[in-house]
């Protein structure tokens, strides 16, 4: 029987396989190609660059990474959208700098019938930058009403 970590670890290679083939995906709200690039990915794995995720937390991501290219291929209506002014990190002329650059997100809410879930997929388009994939979250609909 396979551990935690195992589990996770044949996932992980499993779904980088599968993104590393997207590499870009046409969304119908944007009229933009949003990219699949490391940064989603390592997204995906952990909070920040030195700041991880979970087993489970992981596990959960990346399973549902499939349904996340779906609702990119097929949204129409985006059900949130911010846009801030933030230091970004970026390579310039073979150094890293922090800039001040304009970025906006982009979220897309689907509910998945077949699992009860409602998975959210945020993209993020930095200024002068493609949008590129960001993350998925899934949230356990509630059946009870308040």
């Amino acid at each position: 029987m396979e551990t935690e970590k195992e589990k996770l670890q044949r996932v992980k290679i499993e779904k980088l396989t599968f993104y590393s083939k997207i590499r870009k995906v046409k969304c119908p709200y944007l009229q933009k190609e949003v990219h699949f690039n490391k940064d989603g990915f390592n997204h995906l794995l952990s909070k920040s660059w030195n700041r991880g995720r979970s087993i489970k937390e992981q596990y959960v991501r990346l399973k549902l990474l499939p349904q996340a290219v779906d609702i990119v291929k097929t949204s129409h209506t985006l059900q949130e959208f911010d846009e801030c002014q933030i230091f970004v990190r970026q390579k310039i002329n073979s150094r890293w700098e922090k800039r001040l650059k304009r970025v906006q997100y982009y979220v897309f809410v689907a509910f998945l019938k077949d699992r009860s879930l409602r998975l959210k997929v945020i993209i993020k388009e930095i200024e002068g930058g493609e949008p590129f994939f960001l993350e998925c979250l899934s949230f356990l609909e509630n059946k009870k009403t308040l």
